[in-house]
């Protein structure tokens, strides 16, 4: 019996061929979409093949469950539509159709070639950043190599119902920002909804508590025992990738240290970039060194004049530091692993990381310092500073 239409995407004939240096998730929407092609050429007995294949391999697999329903009622009647199967649960449907339709882009997608713009520079400790996509359910990961990001992999993943952008508690988003990886938590601390574990990510973050946002509780976390993945927008607000997927990139995050960058459309460095990035290095470098050469006005120039640290605000902030440099005779100030991450969802916006070493002829500390840097009249500003 002819399949009429599963559905548009059904009906693509060719199909991007990946490394096979791709983890198991990539083979197996690979599997998937050669089903899929074998429907739209009307080879049937070749697509239930590899859809049974696929099922041995990850009997969970709901949406290839569906396909295979589909491809069995099509033996005996013509299916016009994904998921035809009598009294199928219409939102269980859309969402495997939204799953089906997100896998398929993801495979017609060539491996990155270029860097996304939000990694300007990397510490050597982070060995390893996070770029989430939410707009292609997409992860990617890349690994810091002598300096340069150089992408490993990327995985399907589902986010918040209501999509991103989160701005309050309980409104189902995933947030759109820079993130940090704050603590792991082992599978035998949670339920099985959280499959082989958890990582929180630090949200809110200073930017996101200065606009407002709360709530809490965002972690990148793995699926219950029964489920092999959800649809693309079906979390409360977290990143949900296949146990898998989650238990092969939790080998490479580090707590405390791994970014994760969260945006809604993904950005790829250009030649723009590399100005603008060594302009904030010019900038960073000449903060640092008024403030050891203790012209004080002139290292206060380099402050926004909406700067805060914490609850503390430009006209106090410069107070006491006048008040502190007057009793100095000499100040030192060191800068190393520096990390450099625009901001994703604000345009101008970095957010930079280092350790500081301060010595003074009568203070010495050292300290890990975060500052966001935005673009202002032309200059970049510090906004904002703080311990990270």
């Amino acid at each position: 019996m002819k399949l009429q239409s599963l559905s548009a995407l059904l009906l693509s004939a060719c199909f991007t061929t990946l490394a096979s240096a791709e983890p198991a998730s990539r083979d197996m929407e690979q599997a998937l979409a050669k089903s899929l092609q074998a429907v739209g050429n009307n080879r049937l007995d070749i697509a239930l093949n590899e859809v049974d294949s696929l099922l041995k391999a990850h009997p969970n697999f709901k949406l290839a469950q569906l396909v295979r329903g589909d491809l069995l009622m099509a033996r005996s009647k013509p299916i016009n539509s994904f998921g035809d199967a009598p009294n199928a649960p219409a939102d269980r449907v859309q969402d495997l159709r939204e799953e089906a339709n997100a896998r398929l882009h993801r495979v017609q997608q060539q491996q990155p070639i270029a860097v996304p713009k939000y990694l300007w520079q990397l510490d050597a400790q982070q060995r390893f950043a996070v770029v989430v996509d939410t707009s292609k359910s997409t992860l990617y990961l890349y690994e810091n190599v002598k300096g340069e990001p150089r992408y490993v992999a990327d995985y399907y993943i589902s986010v918040g119902k209501k999509g991103s952008a989160k701005v309050s508690e309980g409104d189902k988003k995933t947030p759109l920002g820079v993130y940090f990886v704050d603590d792991h938590i082992p599978s035998a601390k949670l339920t099985d909804f959280y499959g082989p574990g958890a990582y929180p990510i630090s949200y809110p973050n200073e930017w996101d508590k200065r606009q407002g946002r709360d709530g809490h509780g965002i972690w990148l976390h793995g699926t219950p025992s029964d489920t092999y993945s959800r649809p693309p927008r079906a979390s409360n607000g977290c990143v949900v990738l296949s146990n898998n997927d989650f238990t092969h990139l939790g080998k490479n995050l580090q707590v405390g240290v791994t970014p994760v960058i969260i945006t809604n459309h993904m950005e790829w460095s250009d030649e723009n970039d590399v100005i603008e990035r060594a302009a904030l290095l010019s900038s960073i470098e000449k903060w640092r060194d008024d403030w050891e050469s203790r012209k004080t006005e002139a290292y206060l120039t380099h402050y926004a004049r909406d700067f805060s640290t914490g609850s503390t605000a430009l006209k106090d902030f410069a107070e006491q530091k006048r008040k502190v440099n007057s009793g100095k005779t000499w100040i030192k100030v060191k800068l190393s692993k520096l990390s450099v991450f625009p901001y994703p969802s604000q345009q101008g916006l970095v957010v930079v990381n280092f350790e500081q070493d301060y010595s003074s002829n009568n203070l010495s500390n050292r300290m890990l310092k975060r500052q966001y840097w935005m673009k202002q009249d032309g200059r970049w500003k510090i906004i904002y500073e703080g311990s990270a």
